[in-house]
């Protein structure tokens, strides 16, 4: 095999464009050779069917990426025991535990409180003296309360958590040696909260694992704590660079932001279109091939390292075709295949709840501020880089 010549995660020219290489690949090498951060070699899916067999097809494991030996996406190996280092059936025996926490009768309940945790922040927001980060005011504290309120989780405890969580979805961020600090700190502080929950239960979904883990024998303390930590960093992560993300897309379309005001409804279709339209991210989950595969007309071999690029596939011209996949277009009828929470068995638990707090928070962020505008020039705006999740590092808002 040739050396790659492509080095991944590919650049991005800037805040509001994903990577052109996308569109090239697409075009001519859809399943493409890289370098991946850790120096191990890999393929990169791009077009749509092509990402929807490398998310679903069990000849793409999950939990070969933590065997002995296994190709890496960063210098950081991922952690066993978990949700995202699993493959069905243990990965099915674990996802039950909690899914019913996540269903759609169940987050529908939870809207009322969604509603009056942004109207809170709405109110603090209103008190500012503009202009003023909307991260720092809403995109980041919203998903926070929610999945600390969800989990029972000290919500004074989010600056911690938020460091801690950086450093689990850092590919080049971190060192080794930083984020193996900071699993090891959160891995104490999950211990001691299990361990609370074991002295004082509450109706909170930690309590409802520990009675599993304890009473029904239903999970072993490590995956307790694992599924602990996966669903306090997938829980916010993802959210919070997807408010700040979506919030921008709307500010530089005014003319669909206003259309947006005139009829509310319309944003629960306008939400899957900003979905698919913003990526939150550019480095994974990775695969590891069990056998043989052949994607489209590229083979790959057992024991390779596989991304799929959802990024690229919710750009795919052949399936967004309405009008060209790089253009906003709120009531786009495809907008609904996008593939923003995966496919197949480890599609995103949390995208019912993702769902509702996005409609939440940008239709009242939409009433409450008429006058909202960008502050600064869309140029002068930066991604975070180096990680697995990509935010706005700010969101410089006036009203």
């Amino acid at each position: 095999m040739t050396e790659p010549e492509l080095s991944y995660p590919f650049h991005r020219p800037s805040a509001v464009e994903v990577p052109p290489t996308y569109e090239k690949l697409r075009a001519t090498c859809p399943v493409a050779h890289v370098r991946l951060p850790s120096g191990d070699e890999g393929y990169v899916a791009s077009r749509y069917e092509d990402v929807r067999t490398v998310l679903a097809d069990t000849r793409f494991s999950r939990a070969a990426t933590v065997a002995p030996g296994a190709p890496q996406l960063s210098r950081n190996p991922p952690m066993a025991g978990g949700l995202f280092t699993m493959d069905p059936p243990e990965h099915t025996r674990l996802r039950k535990l909690v899914s019913r926490e996540f269903t759609a009768r169940r987050v529908q309940n939870m809207r009322p409180r969604i509603q009056e945790l942004t109207d809170g922040l709405l109110d603090g927001m209103e008190k500012a003296s503009p202009p003023a980060d909307l991260n720092t005011l809403l995109a980041f504290p919203l998903p926070v309360m929610v999945i600390c309120e969800l989990l029972g989780v000290p919500f004074e405890d989010r600056d911690r958590f938020r460091d801690w969580s950086d450093a689990f979805v850092s590919l080049t961020s971190h060192t080794p040696e930083e984020v193996a600090s900071r699993r090891a700190e959160m891995v104490s502080y999950l211990g001691a909260l299990i361990q609370r929950k074991r002295e004082e239960p509450a109706d909170d979904l930690m309590s409802a694992l520990v009675v599993a883990s304890d009473e029904q024998g239903r999970l072993s303390e490590p995956e307790l704590i694992t599924m602990g930590i996966t669903l306090l960093v997938a829980g916010h992560e993802t959210t919070v660079s997807m408010i700040g993300t979506s919030v921008l897309t709307l500010l530089r379309h005014p003319e669909h932001l206003a259309a947006l005001r005139e009829r509310p409804e319309a944003m629960e279709h306008a939400v899957e279109e900003l979905l698919r339209i913003n990526p939150i991210g550019d480095g994974g989950p990775l695969r590891v091939t069990l056998e043989d595969v052949t994607v489209g007309d590229t083979f790959i071999p057992r024991g390779s390292a596989v991304l799929a690029a959802i990024c690229s596939a919710n750009r795919d011209e052949s399936v967004f075709t309405e009008l060209p996949p790089d253009v906003f277009a709120p009531a786009r009828p495809s907008a609904t295949s996008q593939l923003a929470f995966g496919h197949g068995a480890h599609f995103c638990l949390g995208a019912a709840l993702a769902r509702a707090e996005l409609q939440i928070v940008l239709s009242s962020l939409l009433a409450r501020f008429p006058g909202l505008r960008l502050a600064e020039d869309v140029s002068a705006l930066r991604m975070t880089t180096g990680m697995m999740v990509h935010a706005l590092e700010r969101l410089p808002v006036s009203w």
